[in-house]
């Protein structure tokens, strides 16, 4: 895969060191809030504080002076692996969600809490990363907060990259990742497919797209999620890259498939219940169709894999909301 696609998945970009190594360490988070160095990361509703399209980074005095950081989900992200303004390599940096009722006094003038979806083709490659890992942290934090097997209350371990029972730190829940595969369909005229999704504007079109299932391989997953959607036969799955999409906790892996020989793509059936409506499209025909379809935003690995396929980039801007991208 060319450096430029690489260089398109936008969430896939990142600038630190998450140091696994420390996260065990006895009051890491007690030495690191004590570190005029540290820096912190606030998220409210999925959304982290930006300012001038850069995520606002506070010290531990600055979100102490509004709340009691101690009582907030605390996560440690890191150390940064390049230079900002205010901050040097070697920066550690921590994720904290608040409430509403500190998110409303947080932040300098004319800061406001940005989606990641909207704003993450804007942000540097360490803001991008950092956003990212702490979205998807805190996402899990919250569908967590109770063990799977007994239902008792869990807490927070290891800089907040486990959780386990209140009284058993033996039973420990890791973070977790749900791999979906992403496909660009093509046929014998090199024509790429694109589907509406049911829960979409009917004018609304991405690529295929579907949840790895138990036991089943990533290339079994593509032929087997293309068929269901679109009843297109496809074979010879290709692994292009990878992008997290923590909406709440997927990692979207793009791959490349073609119309299996003697299956004539234009049998394609919609399976009515996902997808809604599938078109085939040359090149030329997309970049005619800007103005009457919405192609996925510049955050989404879909938007990646079209554009490599279309050999330039594309003028369209979206807020792309989709389930799955």
């Amino acid at each position: 895969m060319t450096d430029e696609f690489t260089q398109r998945l936008t969430l896939s970009r990142h600038a630190t060191d998450r140091r696994a190594d420390l996260r065990s360490r006895p009051g890491l988070l007690d030495e690191l809030a004590a570190d005029a160095r540290t820096r912190v990361i606030v998220l409210h509703q999925g959304k982290a504080l930006i300012d001038n399209r850069s995520l606002v980074t506070l010290t531990w005095e600055q979100l102490n002076a509004v709340c009691t950081p101690e009582s907030q989900e605390i996560v440690f992200l890191g150390i940064s692996t390049s230079d900002a303004p205010s901050e040097a390599v070697g920066t550690p940096f921590l994720a904290v969600t608040v409430n509403a009722d500190v998110a409303a006094v947080l932040g300098p003038d004319g800061s406001h809490w940005g989606d990641l979806r909207v704003l993450g083709h804007e942000l540097s490659d360490r803001d991008a990363g950092l956003f990212t890992q702490a979205l998807a942290l805190a996402n899990w934090h919250r569908s967590h907060t109770h063990s799977p097997v007994s239902g008792e209350k869990t807490v927070a371990g290891q800089a907040g990259w486990v959780r386990h029972l209140e009284d058993d730190d033996t039973a420990q829940m890791f973070p977790r990742t749900d791999p979906a595969v992403i496909v660009l369909v093509t046929d014998d005229q090199d024509r790429l497919l694109l589907g509406n999704n049911a829960m979409w504007e009917s004018n609304r079109f991405s690529l295929l797209a579907g949840y790895v299932e138990p036991g089943e391989s990533l290339e079994a997953a593509v032929i087997r999620e293309v068929f269901e959607e679109s009843g297109v036969v496809v074979v010879n799955p290709v692994y292009l890259g990878s992008q997290p999409w923590p909406f709440p906790q997927s990692l979207m892996l793009g791959f490349r498939a073609t119309v299996a020989a003697g299956f004539d793509p234009e049998n394609h059936v919609a399976d009515g219940e996902e997808i809604l409506t599938l078109r085939w499209f040359t090149r030329d025909e997309l970049k005619a169709s800007l103005n009457d379809i919405v192609l996925p935003g510049k955050v989404s690995i879909a938007r990646a894999l079209i554009e490599e396929w279309l050999g330039e980039s594309l003028d369209q801007d979206d807020a792309w909301n989709g389930r799955i991208a």
